[in-house]
Formats: structure tokens, C-alpha cells, sequence
């Protein structure tokens, strides 16, 4: 296993993993490596290019702003949103930054940060180029960069994307066959099989304290989106819904006599629309696995914890391992990249991320979970990725919202089948992985199909 949970859900920014945090984390390592041979002091001028869906949507998913942060030193998970503005307008206005934060060098956005619109780097569709020249114009180093879907990111030569489990666990698995087979083996549940992988790395009281905090940083986006308001940045002048929603259904919900049985998937709705607004605005968010369906893990985590009688604290820890097992089968065996294969790689794996995690949050069995993560994604096969103006709004916003109320449904018609079925979550990995690969390229995360083309003016 290459991936653990903690690679999974990632504290950043938004309003992209792929296009944001990916991005921020290249040009940080870059620099990074500049100062391990010791000829950091010796460049004078940093050079980025942005090749395929970096290109044609980078500006409308910060990945200019990303750029910028990551070769000053800043990084995805402690960067202060609230400082980001200031700290670009000084670059932009001095025409320098400071690397690392330690070293001046000329930096002219226009020349120095090339979008290549009409090139692919053959990696991946998210690929950047960076290279370092001392005073005199000569190269100095010279690196290529892919961002993979989720914050990962592979430098070119490397075997594979930035996982943190090398070391042997004591449930190895490469499949959901293989994740049932050892828990049939062991009498574990599938959450107890992850924590006891995740502690070969740290404590089990670390990985439990490290499962609060994301849990944490989930329920603040949702806290920050509802009480909000505003429009979110990027032109097509969206304004954030959540707040108005939520004080419209809490009046209701008071002016009423009788309950209304729907008032749970509006509040569902609400949940997961916060937190997108949150994430389009640069908010901070966590990758769950993506940014760009980082409301729908918190939005179904917080139905569980809201909705749900004797839910508890250990439940949502149960939740969030369960639901990290099934991420690590789509990482590991298909792809969590808008940019590689759709939106079915974002909301689609979210989904049934979620529909297992709140299956193993109710007790759920081995097989009812797996069950809830093959319904989670057979109905969200072949979504496209088209954002309009490029931007992580439209249709991106309700699109958490609609993964949500499917992945409660999905648990419960797993938990409410006790017979076989017939498609098996490993199947239906597979079946998406092979359909995001034959969709159209203007279909992933392009602009340039779709809706993003289809509504000029919203």
C-alpha cells in the first residue's frame, strides 16, 4: 500500500486540489530542492509553465496564486487565507519574490509564468514545468511537475504520487476483495483494519487526536459557509447561497406544526453547498479527496452526528476510517483527477467514500459497506467535469449537494439489501477508471465542453 488516509484528507485551500494545492506544493518542493545542492542564492529569476487542464482553467482555480505562494515558501495546510491577498499584491506590485522566504529574486507574472494553452505534457493533463537561472541567463535546474488529483503531486521520474506508507502494515490490500478477505480473516470491521494500518506510522492516540482535527477543520467550513455571505470571486458573480438557505429552513422548521420527513436532506443540501462555497471562495477546507468535492464527506459526517440518534464521536471516527479505505481503492487502482477522468473521479469517489464511511458510522457490516461504496459510484459513472469560466461553482456547488442526499440513500439501500449483488465495488472502480480514460479530454476539466461552454453568462 502506498496511500494512507492522511494523504487522503489533506488540510488546504480552495478552491483546488488539483489546481491550487497540487500547484503549491510543486512550487514548494521545487524551491526546496534548489537549496539541497546549495544553489538556491544563486538563482536570480524562477521560470513556471502550466501545461493542459493547469492551462486552460489555472486562472479561474488559482493556480496563478498557487504559483506564487508555493515558491515564497507557503504550504497548502498552514498558509493563512486571510493573508493571501496582501502577500500577491506585494509580489505583483514589487515585481520580486522571496523564495522560501529567504531569497529575492525578479519575478514578471507575465513572462515568468507562461500558461501553455495548446500543449499536454505527456505525464498527465495537470503537468508544470519549472526552471531556475542564475544572473547571467544560464540554467541552473530544471524540473517537471504533475499534479494527480487531490494535492498529490509526482515530480517526472519518480515511480508514483506521494503516498507516506512504505513501511508494511498488518492489513495489507490492494482491492475491495482483498479489504473483505482480510477482514473476514481477522473478524475486524473495516475501520478497525485501517486504524490498525495507520498506527504502524504513528500511535493509535495519534492517528485518533489526527482524525479529530480533520473532523474539525470539516465542521468549521461548514460553521464558516452558513454564516457567510457574499459573492464568490473568479466574475460570474455567484452569491453564496448557504446562509440564506439555512436561515430560511430554520424558519420554517419553527413556523411549522408538523415536521416535514424532508427538512433532514434540505439541511443535507445546505451542509455540503456551505463548504463548496467555503472552498470556492480559498477557503479552508480538506481535501475529501478532492477540494473539488471537498462538501460532501463534512455534509453527510455532520447528518450522521446531527440526524442520526446515538451517534457519537467514535461513530465519526468510524466514519472517516471507513470512508478512507474505499478513497485509497480509488487512488490506488483508478483516479481521483477531474483532469483525468471527470467529475466521477471527484464527486463520483466522494460519494462512495461517504456511503461507506456512514455505513461503518452505523454498524453497518463488511459487506452491506462495500455494498454502499459500489451504489455510491455505479450512479455517478461518466459525469463530466465542465465548470463554467473554469471556476469550482458552477455546477461543482450542487453537484456535492446532489452526491450527498445519494450517498445516504446509497447506505441505506445497502444496509436494507441483507442478499448478493451483482456489480462488485471493484468492478464498478474499474468500469470508471476505463470510461474517464475514453472520455473526450474537453470533457475533463477543460472548459471547453459542456457547460462551461453551453451557458456563457449565469
Amino acid at each position: 500500500m502506498r496511500t494512507g488516509i492522511f494523504d487522503l484528507f489533506k488540510i488546504g485551500i480552495g478552491p483546488s486540489s488539483s489546481h491550487t494545492v497540487g500547484p503549491m506544493r510543486a512550487a514548494r518542493s521545487f524551491v526546496a530542492r534548489l537549496a539541497e545542492p546549495n544553489i538556491l542564492g544563486d538563482v536570480a529569476r524562477i521560470q513556471v509553465e502550466l501545461f493542459g487542464s493547469l492551462a486552460l482553467t489555472g486562472l479561474g482555480h488559482g493556480t496563478d496564486k498557487a504559483i506564487l505562494l508555493g515558491l515564497s515558501g507557503e504550504q497548502p495546510e498552514t498558509v493563512d487565507p486571510l493573508g493571501i491577498d496582501s502577500l500577491l499584491e506585494g509580489i505583483r506590485a514589487q515585481k520580486r519574490l522571496e523564495l522560501l522566504g529567504s531569497y529575492s529574486v525578479t519575478f514578471d507574472e507575465p513572462r515568468d509564468l507562461i500558461f501553455q494553452n495548446d500543449a499536454v505534457l505527456p505525464g498527465h493533463p495537470n503537468g508544470m514545468r519549472f526552471s531556475a537561472f542564475d544572473g547571467h541567463a544560464a540554467p541552473l535546474a530544471e524540473e517537471v511537475y504533475y499534479s494527480v488529483g487531490g494535492g498529490f503531486i509526482v515530480r517526472e521520474g519518480e515511480p508514483s504520487a506521494n503516498g507516506t506508507s512504505s513501511l508494511p502494515v498488518p492489513h495489507p490490500f490492494s482491492s475491495g476483495s482483498e479489504l473483505l478477505e482480510e477482514a473476514n480473516r481477522t473478524g475486524l470491521a473495516i475501520w478497525q483494519i485501517i486504524l490498525e494500518n495507520e498506527s504502524v506510522l504513528d500511535s493509535e492516540h495519534q492517528v485518533r487526536e489526527r482524525l479529530r482535527k480533520i473532523w474539525s477543520v470539516m465542521d468549521d467550513s461548514i460553521e464558516r459557509g452558513l454564516r457567510t455571505e457574499g459573492i464568490l470571486p473568479g466574475g460570474l458573480k455567484v452569491r453564496r447561497r448557504a446562509p440564506r438557505l439555512s436561515a430560511r429552513l430554520s424558519s420554517k422548521i419553527l413556523a411549522r406544526s408538523v415536521p416535514d420527513p424532508l427538512d433532514t436532506m434540505d439541511w443535507v443540501n445546505v451542509f455540503a453547498m456551505a463548504v463548496n462555497e467555503e472552498n470556492a471562495a480559498g477557503g479552508r477546507v480538506v481535501t475529501a479527496p478532492t477540494n473539488g468535492a471537498a462538501g460532501l464527506v463534512p455534509a453527510v459526517g455532520r447528518y450522521y452526528r446531527q440526524f442520526v440518534p446515538d451517534a457519537s464521536e467514535e461513530g465519526v471516527l468510524r466514519y472517516l476510517l471507513t470512508a478512507g479505505a474505499i478513497g485509497i481503492l480509488y487512488k490506488e487502482n483508478a483516479s481521483i483527477s477531474g483532469a483525468e477522468v471527470g467529475c466521477q473521479g471527484e464527486v463520483g469517489v466522494a460519494c462512495s467514500m461517504a456511503a461507506a464511511g456512514l455505513a461503518g458510522a452505523l454498524g453497518a457490516s463488511n459487506e452491506q459497506i462495500e455494498h454502499a461504496a459500489e451504489i455510491g459510484m455505479e450512479h455517478h459513472s461518466g459525469m463530466t467535469c465542465d465548470p463554467i469560466g473554469g471556476l469550482v461553482q458552477i455546477p461543482c456547488i450542487e453537484r456535492n449537494a446532489i452526491g450527498a442526499v445519494k450517498a445516504i440513500n446509497a447506505c441505506r439501500m445497502a444496509m436494507q439489501d441483507s442478499g448478493e449483488h451483482k456489480v462488485s465495488l471493484d468492478q464498478v472502480i474499474r468500469t470508471m477508471y476505463q470510461t474517464g480514460l475514453d472520455m473526450q479530454s474537453r470533457y475533463k476539466e477543460t472548459a471547453l465542453a459542456g457547460l462551461a461552454v453551453n451557458v456563457k453568462d449565469c
